[in-house]
Protein backbone atom coordinates (compact mmCIF):
# COMPACT_ATOMS: atom_id res chain seq x y z
CA UNK A 1 0.00 0.00 0.00
CA UNK A 2 1.12 3.55 -0.65
CA UNK A 3 1.52 5.30 2.59
CA UNK A 4 3.13 8.53 1.40
CA UNK A 5 3.92 10.74 -1.44
CA UNK A 6 7.06 13.11 -1.99
CA UNK A 7 5.18 14.42 -5.32
CA UNK A 8 2.15 16.51 -4.87
CA UNK A 9 1.13 16.76 -8.30
CA UNK A 10 1.73 12.53 -8.53
CA UNK A 11 -0.66 12.08 -5.35
CA UNK A 12 -3.29 14.31 -6.87
CA UNK A 13 -3.03 12.20 -9.68
CA UNK A 14 -2.91 8.87 -7.76
CA UNK A 15 -6.24 10.44 -5.48
CA UNK A 16 -8.43 12.23 -8.49
CA UNK A 17 -6.78 11.57 -11.47
CA UNK A 18 -5.65 15.22 -12.06
CA UNK A 19 -3.18 15.06 -14.61
CA UNK A 20 -2.03 18.68 -13.74
CA UNK A 21 1.50 17.85 -12.13
CA UNK A 22 2.49 15.13 -14.18
CA UNK A 23 3.57 14.90 -18.10
CA UNK A 24 0.11 14.37 -19.58
CA UNK A 25 1.33 11.51 -22.29
CA UNK A 26 2.89 9.34 -18.99
CA UNK A 27 -0.70 9.22 -17.35
CA UNK A 28 -1.63 5.81 -18.58
CA UNK A 29 1.34 4.32 -17.05
CA UNK A 30 1.71 6.14 -14.47
CA UNK A 31 -1.91 5.01 -13.73
CA UNK A 32 -0.66 1.26 -14.13
CA UNK A 33 2.26 1.48 -12.04
CA UNK A 34 0.95 3.03 -9.77
CA UNK A 35 -1.88 0.92 -9.41
CA UNK A 36 1.06 -1.97 -8.99
CA UNK A 37 2.39 -0.04 -6.12
CA UNK A 38 0.00 0.01 -4.28
CA UNK A 39 -0.58 -3.52 -4.53
CA UNK A 40 2.69 -4.50 -3.54
CA UNK A 41 4.24 -6.16 -0.56
CA UNK A 42 7.73 -5.56 -1.67
CA UNK A 43 10.17 -3.74 -4.42
CA UNK A 44 10.20 -7.47 -6.22
CA UNK A 45 6.16 -6.86 -7.50
CA UNK A 46 7.57 -3.82 -9.25
CA UNK A 47 9.48 -5.96 -11.26
CA UNK A 48 7.72 -5.78 -14.85
CA UNK A 49 10.48 -6.30 -17.60
CA UNK A 50 9.84 -3.08 -19.47
CA UNK A 51 9.45 -0.86 -16.09
CA UNK A 52 13.54 -1.41 -16.03
CA UNK A 53 13.06 -1.74 -11.56
CA UNK A 54 16.14 -0.93 -10.16
CA UNK A 55 18.03 0.08 -6.90
CA UNK A 56 19.29 3.38 -6.25
CA UNK A 57 22.45 4.71 -4.53
CA UNK A 58 23.81 7.87 -3.12
CA UNK A 59 21.28 10.02 -1.58
CA UNK A 60 18.62 7.49 -2.57
CA UNK A 61 19.99 4.56 -0.74
CA UNK A 62 17.24 2.50 -0.04
CA UNK A 63 15.15 3.73 -3.00
CA UNK A 64 14.27 2.00 -5.90
CA UNK A 65 12.96 3.15 -9.41
CA UNK A 66 10.70 2.17 -12.43
CA UNK A 67 11.05 3.65 -15.88
CA UNK A 68 8.10 5.95 -16.80
CA UNK A 69 9.56 7.26 -19.95
CA UNK A 70 12.95 8.85 -21.04
CA UNK A 71 14.94 10.14 -17.95
CA UNK A 72 11.50 9.91 -15.97
CA UNK A 73 11.23 7.73 -13.33
CA UNK A 74 8.89 6.58 -10.58
CA UNK A 75 11.06 6.28 -7.19
CA UNK A 76 9.89 4.94 -3.88
CA UNK A 77 11.15 2.65 -1.33
CA UNK A 78 9.37 0.23 1.16
CA UNK A 79 9.00 0.51 4.90
CA UNK A 80 7.92 -3.13 5.72
CA UNK A 81 4.74 -4.32 3.40
CA UNK A 82 3.99 -0.36 2.41
CA UNK A 83 5.56 2.04 -0.39
CA UNK A 84 6.33 5.67 0.53
CA UNK A 85 7.93 8.86 0.21
CA UNK A 86 6.53 8.00 -3.53
CA UNK A 87 8.09 10.39 -6.19
CA UNK A 88 7.84 11.30 -9.96
CA UNK A 89 11.46 12.70 -11.30
CA UNK A 90 13.78 13.27 -14.09
CA UNK A 91 16.73 12.46 -12.07
CA UNK A 92 18.96 11.98 -14.54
Amino acid sequence: MIKSFRHKGLEAFFLAGTRKGIQPHHAAKLQVQLATLDNATGPEDMNAPAWRLHPLAGKLAGHWAVWVSGNWRLTFRFIGKDAELVDYQDYH
